[in-house]
């Protein structure tokens, strides 16, 4: 179990410490599989869970998209700034907010046909957990999206955490992924950036596809 507390601290703030951008990288994983749903005609509306969203960017995004979007979170003080968001961004019919632990939740909305997992911060057991929660919970077909601060990220990047126990490498993260039923499509180091106050700074970022196969 992860404690809320510390973030719950970090949110409260009507700052919106993540910005209210969408990921790059989710954007790009997720992009094709939102055209190639919006093809299909008179398919039921796409489902997302955003685990551990936070401040809601992405799940409101998708939202915007026309996707029901279920932002997993156990900091209330996040969720409910994302609640807001969704109101502000008119897509609160398609927003839901879920408080609960990444390593352990039930989604109102499984199963789902795309799972995000973007940056959280957790020991790499947790971030493990997570991740088998979070297939469980999208059907076959569908797919698992995945961002981190890559270990790498300490030597040739800026910013993220600086423990390395809680930034996982590919090879570690291909290692677990071998035991779930999924196809990995994209699991690489990229080149990402990271806004500060004094502008845009380099990291180095994990980024995962991987489609679910049973």
């Amino acid at each position: 179990m992860i404690d809320a507390s510390y973030w719950d601290a970090k949110f409260d703030t009507d700052e919106f410490i993540y910005t209210k951008e969408a990921n790059r990288f989710v954007r790009e994983l997720a992009t094709p599989l939102i055209e190639a749903r919006a093809q299909k005609a008179r398919a039921p509306r796409a489902k997302v869970i955003d685990l551990a969203g936070g401040e809601g960017r992405n799940a409101v995004w998708f939202a915007e998209q026309g996707w029901q979007a279920e932002n997993i979170d156990f900091s209330k003080a996040a969720l409910s700034k994302a609640l807001k968001f969704a109101e502000r961004r008119g897509v609160s019919d398609l927003y839901f907010a879920h408080v609960a632990d990444a390593t352990g939740f039930e989604s109102v909305l499984t199963p789902v046909d795309v799972g995000v997992i973007a940056y959280l911060q957790a020991s790499n057991e947790d971030i493990f957990d997570a991740i088998d929660c979070l297939v469980e919970n999208i059907k076959k077909g569908g797919y698992l999206i995945g961002v981190w601060h890559a270990r790498e990220n300490l030597q040739g990047g800026f910013g993220g955490p600086q423990d390395p126990a809680v930034l996982p490498t590919a090879s570690e993260l291909a290692e677990f992924l071998a035991e779930l039923p999924v196809e990995v499509e994209v699991l690489e180091n990229r080149d990402g950036q990271i806004q500060t106050k004094e502008g845009l700074k380099p990291s180095v970022t994990l980024v995962l596809k991987a489609r679910i196969t049973a």
